[in-house]
């Protein structure tokens, strides 16, 4: 017993220590749990204002959030939060994001520092820069980029202008395709799933249909027609496009309407019932009668290659291929099969478009400079007067000694003169005497002629068109000369026969339009003029001719050298009468000597310019116009000698403005 007793009491204290060290740790437990939910309750902020000062609150906030905030000083106001609920540090912050949101007002992080701003400057501040939604917590100003895949950034940009408040950003960048939002991070997200659900891959796509008789240019016409006319901002229910190489229709939009075309499209490409039907084509630009052969030989062409393909329908006569212009109203009619007349129609809108002119203007700049001296002594001795003395001519330079003899022997008796040329004339000597008299003639002549030409013709042809402008005169060339006998009396009758050129200014241009605007010109430039001075004791006119004619390569505008004559002629003579006139000084009284020298220069440029609409053909006549008339003007303003203002000649005004430098002249009433 006393055994039992001692085993059962000793069990009880065990079991004694084991509760009493179990009711030591649950109570170490509770008060753990007591002292953190104390510590927690007190982090926990419970905010309360009532309309008290924005700046108080951010002291409180940055109290306890540890923040440190830089407060612009246009963040003034009075604010007032009512809380039902304790709130944690970082919920405390987002309350906080919110309330400057109320007031207008945004924060900028900025290093380890928080800048409180006004709404309208922040999105020009150093806001961060999210790459997903709900990087960011709260109501912070962000800056979003955002990949946009299946439509245009631009599109988007008027549909999503509205769900930004004023103070936001909103831009599309084309060349990416991207678009750029700054915003509050709330708003931002909200964009973000918009723009996921418009961006989606449209269920449209294209088929194409060739079609076997009709032709697709016609059929698109005839569908665009029959559709509504598109809503503005709203695209109609599909798009046709005719591919004319391969006749052939692009159809595009939603599955329903592109059914609906093509069942059109299946009624219209029917065969006809007659395929000998002639059709009419009306020409905009190019001439019929010149496109009849061209079309005739590629009608057969396209004719025989279809027989040797065995694409020609078995059991039906060969249609002829038949081509005729109608030059009145300038329409071509093609009878042929309508898989030839679709091909050759194809080839006539391509020929038939408006050619491109080119204005051609050249510039020839010609300067003659001829100079020339003369210093020559001429003697007449006469010993006729006593029968014994000599009679002796020297002629230097002068007229012929036939001449001068025949004038020295009037002079002498007192009947005649001496014939002078150009040039001044000193005369001296003995007349009068019974022995012998003598007469002595100094001439001296010194020309100078400048001779400055500068014409600027122009003229203005189509692509690929020969153009010729003549500026000058006709003039009669002797070719032949006949002299016949006839009649009873036996009289002659001289004729003689005469052929015409002009003698002037030729200018034949080709040009060429290419690549890049270059233009290739095919040139023949003349120049003529009838030469007095050579024609003199000639037979026929003597003319002087200069001329090119070549093949250059300039572009639209540019200026280009054609050619250019430098010449100079130099011509020294000197006569004297041996021995005599080698003595010094006394031997200049018995030389003659004459200096020529002339000199020419020539250059030809030439500028063409490409006209390809009827604007530029406007502005190009109207400078020309109004260049001339203003001319005019200052002429009239300058006056004119021996001439009343009334008689100027003056152009209506016509294509508005004056050109420079006349803007400036003051127009009467009237003018």
């Amino acid at each position: 017993m006393s055994n039992l007793a001692t085993l059962f009491m000793e069990r009880q204290r065990i079991r004694l220590r084991y509760i009493s060290r179990l009711a030591i740790m649950l109570c170490t437990a509770i008060l753990l749990n007591l002292t953190w939910m104390q510590q927690s309750y007190a982090e926990q902020i419970t905010l309360n204002l009532n309309n008290a000062d924005i700046e108080a609150l951010i002291k409180t906030v940055s109290e306890h959030t540890g923040k440190n905030f830089v407060i612009d000083p246009r963040v003034k106001g009075k604010v007032t939060v009512i809380s039902a609920h304790p709130m944690e540090s970082d919920e405390f912050y987002q309350v906080f994001l919110s309330i400057l949101e109320v007031h207008g007002f945004s924060t900028i992080p900025s290093g380890d520092v928080i800048k409180v701003v006004p709404d309208v400057k922040a999105k020009q501040g150093g806001i961060p820069t999210i790459d997903a939604i709900g990087q960011l917590l709260g109501d912070q100003i962000v800056t979003r980029i955002i990949q946009v895949k299946n439509v245009t950034s631009a599109q988007l940009v008027p549909i999503l202008r509205p769900l930004i408040p004023q103070e936001g950003h909103l831009a599309a960048y084309p060349d990416t395709n991207v678009l750029i939002i700054s915003d509050r991070r709330q708003n931002v997200d909200r964009l973000m799933k918009i723009i996921k659900q418009i961006d989606q891959v449209s269920n449209s796509s294209i088929e194409v249909i060739t079609l076997q008789h009709a032709s697709a240019a016609e059929v698109v016409r005839i569908l665009n027609g029959l559709q509504a006319p598109a809503v503005k901002g709203r695209k109609t229910a599909t798009k046709l496009v005719a591919d004319e190489r391969t006749n052939s229709i692009l159809i595009s939009g939603d599955p329903t309407a592109r059914l609906r075309s093509r069942v059109v499209i299946q009624h219209l490409d029917t065969p006809f019932d007659n395929e000998g039907n002639a059709q009419v084509i009306y020409l905009k630009y190019a001439n019929a009668a010149d496109l009849v052969t061209v079309l005739t030989g590629v009608g057969d062409n396209l004719d025989e290659t279809k027989q040797a393909a065995g694409t020609a329908a078995k059991g039906k006569p060969k249609l002829p291929i038949n081509i005729q212009a109608d030059e009145a109203s300038n329409a071509l009619i093609i009878t042929a099969p309508p898989d030839i007349f679709r091909s050759l129609q194809a080839i006539i809108r391509k020929l038939d478009i408006r050619r491109a002119q080119v204005l051609v203007e050249a510039v020839i700049a010609e300067v003659s400079y001829d100079k020339a001296k003369k210093l020559g002594v001429q003697w007449i001795i006469d010993g006729t007067p006593d029968g014994r003395g000599p009679v002796g001519i020297i002629n230097l330079g002068s007229p012929a000694i036939s001449e001068v003899a025949t004038a020295a022997a009037s002079a002498a008796s007192g009947q005649g003169s001496i014939p002078l040329g150009p040039g001044t004339s000193v005369g001296f000597g003995r007349f009068n005497s019974n022995r012998i008299n003598f007469a002595a003639l100094i001439q001296a002549l010194e020309s100078d002629t400048t001779t400055n030409i500068l014409s600027t013709p122009s003229i203005t042809t189509l692509d690929n068109q020969e153009a010729e402008i003549v500026i000058g005169q006709n003039v009669p060339f002797i070719t032949g000369s006949y002299s016949s006998t006839g009649g009873t009396s036996n009289s002659v009758n001289p004729f003689q026969t005469v052929q015409r050129e002009d003698v002037g200014l030729t200018l034949k241009v080709k040009p060429q339009i290419n690549e890049g605007n270059s233009i290739k010109l095919e040139i023949e430039q003349e120049i003529s003029s009838i030469n007095q001075t050579a024609s003199t004791g000639t037979s026929d006119i003597v003319t002087n001719k200069r001329s090119i004619k070549t093949v250059v390569m300039v572009d639209d505008g540019n200026t280009i050298v054609l050619g250019g004559l430098i010449q100079e002629d130099l011509q020294q003579t000197e006569e004297k009468v041996p021995l005599l006139g080698d003595i010094p000084l006394l031997g200049a009284l018995f030389r003659a000597n004459s200096t020529t020298k002339v000199k020419r220069t020539l250059m030809l440029f030439l500028r063409p310019i490409v006209i390809r609409d009827a604007a530029v053909n406007t502005q190009i006549a109207g400078d020309k116009y109004n260049y001339f008339r203003a001319q005019q003007l200052k002429m009239k303003q300058e006056g004119i000698d021996l001439m009343s203002d009334e008689e100027t000649p003056l152009l209506p005004p016509r294509f508005g403005t004056l050109a420079p430098p006349f803007d400036d002249i003051e127009l009467e009433p009237g003018q």
